[in-house]
């Protein structure tokens, strides 16, 4: 398994990636509904403080298959937070772009 460090770092990235691209879209966008756009954003910020959170705290430490399992958990529920919030944010745009 790699570092905690790392996963946090990696935490960081996909969230940030995530949020970024909500400011793009309020950006160059004017016609985006920017309260839901920003509501995606705040949702964003949740779900990474609460990731974070979930990474430095693992259940089961005295079993390492738990541990593993615990961290691949983590992994996947931090990708679908970040594909839900995009897809979130890409209805949003399709709204406006007919």
């Amino acid at each position: 398994m790699a570092s905690k460090k790392d996963l946090k770092k990696d935490i960081d990235l996909i969230m940030s990636l995530a949020l970024s691209d909500c400011f793009y879209v309020l950006e160059y966008n004017t016609k985006v509904d920017e309260k839901a756009v920003y509501e995606i954003a705040g949702e964003i910020v949740q779900k990474h403080r609460e990731l974070r959170l979930r990474a430095i705290h693992p259940d089961g430490k005295d079993n390492p298959k738990l541990v593993k399992t615990y961290y691949k958990t983590l992994i996947q529920d931090m990708l679908a937070a970040a594909d839900s919030a995009l897809e979130k944010l890409s209805a949003e745009v399709k709204k406006v772009a007919n």
